[in-house]
């Protein structure tokens, strides 16, 4: 081919539509803590996404790193080997230990029966992930919660405008966690966002994002340099007029790859909860190689060779990196459900401009790699 197809795309309206931003900008001078651009795009992103309160960061592995701290995490907080590292690495700049728990095989989210089990005296917390957007199970996790008296952060990274029975997913919990980075179906280049329910909370994590700051001369707390800039905000803003027809395009190319591999043995989509409107972020699929035909990778390999860019999203799990290994909820056999869909996984191209052309080359590759049992 002339050149790769990724796995995914970023959201760029037209530059010229960006050019008023960034001239305003350059007449304000005003490039950063707290401009016009930030001040809005905090206002319209949480009016769009149906939440109380939203706090911008600069990315999303700050905004998980300083919730931790806005809620004073101590000891062990339980969370899933089935994400991407950066959940688990907020635990470790805490210096919080992290307890692996297995996941439920349908929707890749932690499962409740799992974390209850995990509990100790030790544990102040859950951090579970809507992996791919699709939402964990809530109410059994706030059940948990509430009975050990546990706080629950979202890492929501995935679930940008994700709604299940018509309420936004990211006011579950105590916190929950955003990331605008390039790859995701809404992008500020880099970014994030902390959601809460609270005004309290809120002021202590716009501290916090903010080296501690509360005024000129007086510091609360040890706080990070987590700003996001305007040039950022402004691009944020220019997304937000984009952001429904990009999902809904999303939707179209997610649709192809379902109607093309529907009946096809060896390889299943995620199942969409009913009573939910998804993002269509990513569209994993997973290869039973005996029902298939050819393993996960021969058909990973297949891809690549032809430059087309799939990824094994989520492989290896967080609790093989050295980091994680020698912890005891790290072993293997207590994770079976994790461990085996780590290694059938494949997330295939899924992005707004993705043409019906290219896509049929894709489906059509794994057809071919199909061998009828």
């Amino acid at each position: 081919m002339a050149e790769f197809v990724p796995v995914t795309s970023p959201l760029l309206p037209p530059l010229e539509e960006f050019v008023p931003y960034l001239e305003e900008i350059w007449r304000s001078k005003r490039l950063t803590n707290g401009g016009p651009f930030h001040e809005q795009l905090e206002r319209e992103l949480a009016e769009y996404l149906g939440v109380k309160h939203l706090s911008l960061f600069c990315n999303g592995t700050v905004a998980l790193v300083t919730a931790l701290q806005a809620l004073r995490i101590t000891g062990e907080v339980i969370t899933t080997p089935y994400s991407f590292v950066a959940t688990a690495h907020s635990l470790l700049w805490n210096g919080l230990k992290p307890v692996f728990v297995d996941i439920d095989p349908v929707t890749n989210n932690l499962d409740p029966k799992r974390i209850e089990e995990a509990i100790t005296p030790a544990t102040s917390a859950i951090l579970p992930v809507h992996c791919y957007g699709i939402p964990c199970d809530v109410e059994g996790i706030r059940r948990i919660a509430d009975t050990y008296g546990l706080k629950v952060i979202y890492d929501a990274a995935h679930a940008f405008g994700v709604r299940q029975n018509d309420l936004s997913v990211l006011n579950h919990g105590d916190l929950s966690i955003l990331s605008f980075h390039a790859t995701k179906v809404f992008n500020t280049f880099e970014g994030g966002a902390i959601i809460c329910a609270d005004e309290k909370v809120k002021q202590r994590i716009d501290y916090l994002k903010n080296f501690g700051f509360a005024d000129e001369t007086t510091v609360m707390a040890p706080g990070i340099n987590g700003k996001m800039n305007e040039v950022q905000a402004a691009f944020g803003l220019l997304q937000m007029r984009h952001i429904d027809n990009a999902m809904a395009r999303r939707r179209e190319v997610f649709e192809r790859y379902r109607r093309a591999f529907e009946g096809v043995a060896g390889i299943s989509l995620l199942e969409i909860p009913d009573a939910t409107e998804w993002n269509f972020s990513y569209c994993p699929v997973l290869i039973d190689a005996q029902r298939f035909g050819c393993d996960r990778d021969a058909l990973y390999n297949r891809y690549r060779d032809h430059d087309i860019l799939v990824r094994r999203y989520f492989f290896p799990l967080i609790s093989e990196f050295p980091m994680y290994r020698g912890l005891p909820s790290s072993v293997m056999s207590g994770l079976p459900n994790a461990m085996r869909i780590s290694r059938q996984v494949l997330c295939l191209p899924v992005y707004p401009d993705l043409s019906v052309k290219m896509q049929q080359i894709i489906i059509d590759l794994a057809l071919a790699s199909h061998v009828s049992p």
